[in-house]
């Protein structure tokens, strides 16, 4: 049976084309909104992270009204490390909306979820956005657009592609440049004709897929899935199924989306998007069936993680000062409810009580979750990341490699050129546009590590990057780590101008006076390639004797600070970055100078 008053769409597109953006214009033109009703702009990104960074990391769900249909409108983030969000959404969704920049045209992620949406068979319809830009190349960007789907081997059904030109933030859309509009209603019209309805059977036995969790401090965890077949009833016994066996629940309470806000129903069926509660241990991937009848799904299938970590319990002379959340019990519940709900992330115990290697996609993957644990009042040590390798079936070593776009105007390109050779990056494709060059290179993931601080150096500022993940190939020889060494503390206590003043003629220094660090703390990058021990908490001793001209005030160099991304980015092997709720310090993994030159020892022996 055909649903007619149903439609379900994911919107995919890369980072800051504007997806978020134009779910916003949607929701506002189908009067989810009272008219005095104040609205934040990209009101789907709902956490503080989110906000703050201007990206979307997890994929949300809203639902709009429109002519009597309802459109179940699935937003996903842009970014290749949350690419896991992506794949698990479009089990959800009958078709997509391809949405691409005017100017900027297909970029890395564009080819990567459009891939994942043309292997599921989905209907798309391709929006180029931002066409009020002074900039904007509509038609080339449509005909690279085609280019795309035919190099990824779309069928000719997927060929034959709507396309809908809108400015999302204006909230305009229409068929072609010369037309007038003032809203988004071909947009709404494209969708409602070329997007299927769904084709379900409604009379059959209950089948739902898990596809995302949420958890609400109230009502604990929150289902949210699909209905593939026959209908859901409020209180209803069902089964439980996932790879260790099936059980026995019943359902709390079911609620469908209207807008923004979850409403309460009483039964849903097949085709729809609901949310539910009552299964406190279901997960991603198991099937909801029916209490007589159970008949399991196919679970959800996503690519494997290429970056690992470990996360450890802080160790460091301030350990407990700053965190509520402390010790090793703490931070092993917390990483096992993380990998319950954040699919593409895996996680593994060592030998250690206290360190656990967390893998995920990539390093903003990582760091979300280290910033979101921080925010929480957690305290924790993490360590340099480092790529997982593969061997292949004639055991030849492979590692993950990264589809590289930069953009750089041309008087950047050797500089760039230069510091992408000595990381092993091999140049697949160069095209001029605007007064920007556009190169494409494939690069090792290991190679990654720590170029965007050299990149925007590199370009004065003016470079744009992205990347995403392009499968494995052999490993390519080594790469070149940091240069410089880093200035260490070789006491506990409180930093002086006199010690800092000395310890800057040796480096770049990341401390202010009045600061408490302590013996093994990273606190400046020496200008030559070794470790140096310096004291920055050295007074000056007061006598009696004065010389003229040197004691003038100490001239202090404004510190280098880093974010925690850059930290992660910064650090050797042997370093650590201890994260706690109110501050990001570097550290030697070992902190007693006398063991660290013993181990140097060794390590040359």
């Amino acid at each position: 049976m055909l649903r007619n008053g149903l439609r379900n769409i994911a919107i995919i597109a890369h980072v800051d084309h504007g997806k978020t953006t134009l779910v916003d214009a949607m929701l506002k033109q189908s009067n989810i909104f009272r008219a005095n009703e104040h609205v934040e702009e990209r009101v789907m990104d709902s956490n503080a992270l989110e906000r703050e960074r201007g990206i979307t990391i997890l994929a949300k769900n809203t639902a709009v009204m429109h002519q009597g249909t309802k459109i179940n409108i699935l937003d996903t983030p842009g970014h290749a490390d949350f690419g896991g969000e992506v794949e698990r959404v479009l089990t959800m969704v009958d078709g997509v909306l391809l949405l691409v920049d005017a100017y900027e045209g297909p970029m890395p992620q564009t080819k990567y979820v459009l891939r994942k949406a043309l292997e599921q068979h989905l209907k798309p319809i391709v929006v180029i956005n931002k066409i009020d830009r002074p900039d904007q190349r509509v038609e080339e960007v449509i005909d690279e657009v085609l280019d795309l789907f035919i190099e990824l081997g779309a069928d000719d059904d997927q060929l034959e592609f709507p396309v809908v030109l809108t400015s999302a933030r204006n909230g305009i859309a229409k068929l072609t440049m010369e037309e007038e509009s003032d809203n988004l209603e071909p947009l709404f019209k494209v969708i409602l004709e070329n997007i299927p309805a769904p084709d379900v059977e409604v009379e059959a036995p209950l089948q739902m897929l898990v596809n995302t969790l949420d958890y609400d401090d109230y009502v604990g965890r929150i289902v949210v899935g699909r209905v593939i077949r026959g209908t859901i009833h409020n209180g209803e016994t069902i089964t439980l199924m996932d790879e260790e066996g099936e059980r026995k629940a019943k359902i709390g309470r079911l609620y469908t989306y209207e807008g923004l806000k979850r409403v309460e129903t009483q039964e849903v069926g097949a085709g729809d998007i609901v949310a539910l509660i009552g299964l406190a241990d279901a997960n991603i991937g198991d099937t909801i069936a029916d209490a007589e009848n159970p008949e399991k799904l196919q679970g959800i299938s996503i690519d494997e993680p290429t970056l690992s970590m470990v996360f450890s319990v802080n160790n460091s002379p301030f350990a407990g000062r700053e965190g509520e959340y402390v010790t090793s019990r703490h931070l092993r519940d917390r990483l096992f409810k993380e990998i319950k709900t954040n699919v593409s992330m895996r996680l593994e115990e060592t030998e250690s009580p206290d360190a656990f290697i967390v893998s995920g996609r990539g390093e903003l993957h990582l760091s979300v979750l280290i910033e979101t644990m921080r925010r929480e009042g957690y305290e924790l040590q993490v360590g340099k990341p480092k790529v997982i390798m593969h061997h292949d079936e004639t055991g030849t070593l492979q590692e993950p490699m990264e589809a590289l776009t930069i953009d750089v105007p041309q008087e950047f390109m050797g500089a760039v050129m230069e510091g992408l050779g000595l990381r092993k990056a091999e140049l697949t494709n160069m095209t001029e546009m605007a007064g920007y060059l556009r190169m494409e290179f494939m690069i090792p993931a290991r190679g990654l590590i720590g170029f965007r601080n050299q990149f925007l150096t590199d370009t004065k500022g003016n470079g744009v990057m992205n990347h995403v993940f392009a499968g494995y190939a052999d490993y390519k020889g080594e790469i070149p780590g940091r240069t410089r060494g880093s200035l260490v503390a070789f006491e506990n206590g409180e930093t002086t101008s006199y010690g800092i003043g000395n310890a800057q003629e040796r480096g770049t220094m990341f401390i202010i006076p009045g600061e408490q660090v302590y013996e093994g703390q990273i606190i400046g990058e020496n200008s030559r390639e070794d470790d140096m021990d310096v004291n920055p908490c050295k007074k000056k001793h007061v006598s009696n004797m004065r010389a003229s001209g040197s004691d003038d005030t100490v001239r202090l160099i404004p510190p280098k600070t880093f974010s925690l991304e850059q930290a992660l980015e910064h650090i050797n092997d042997d370093e650590l970055v201890e994260v706690t709720p109110k501050n990001i310090r570097m550290r030697k993994k070992i902190l007693d100078r006398v063991e660290r030159g013993r181990q140097r020892s060794r390590n040359k022996a």
